[in-house]
């Protein structure tokens, strides 16, 4: 089986984007996480900050991504798997495409704007000249949860 292989890792990695999403709480933020992966090594790693940053282009996976990038001095991430607690928006996946993501790795499904299967499918998407595998509902629960207990608490 595929994901086998992946999946002690994709577990391991989730759980650091979820130990980021606590720190956008922290910071006043929707509580999302991500980290990008090279070779086993985080490469790039951030959580929401587009309250702070009055930036609607800061979501973790962008952060993330952004953070990755420059490290690899390379906008191409060809071999690399980004995890994220929430299931990418359009524009996250628009980027990985970009980036040219190999897999994405999420948790918590968004039957809102989830577009990596629950909304709509931009990173399987076989008219763009790129696709991204996608494995959703790791760790799930948790990362539902924690979305959960943030916007009860904001209400």
């Amino acid at each position: 089986m595929e994901h086998s292989a992946h999946a002690v890792d994709d577990e391991y990695f989730l759980r650091r984007a979820l130990n980021l999403a606590e720190q956008a709480v922290d910071a006043g933020e929707v509580p999302v996480g991500a980290v990008v992966v090279s070779d086993g090594v985080i490469i790039g790693e951030g959580f929401n900050r587009s309250i702070s940053l009055n930036d609607p282009t800061s979501h973790a996976e962008i952060v993330a991504l952004r953070a990755a990038c420059d490290r690899q001095r390379n906008y191409r991430l060809e071999q690399s798997t980004l995890y994220v607690t929430l299931e990418p928006c359009a524009m996250c996946s628009g980027a990985m495409l970009h980036a040219r993501i190999k897999r994405v790795v999420f948790g918590a499904f968004d039957p809102n704007t989830g577009a990596a299967g629950s909304v709509i499918n931009v990173l399987s998407e076989p008219r763009f000249n790129h696709t991204v595998e996608v494995r959703g509902g790791v760790v799930e629960e948790e990362c539902a949860a924690q979305l959960k207990r943030f916007f009860r608490q904001r209400r």
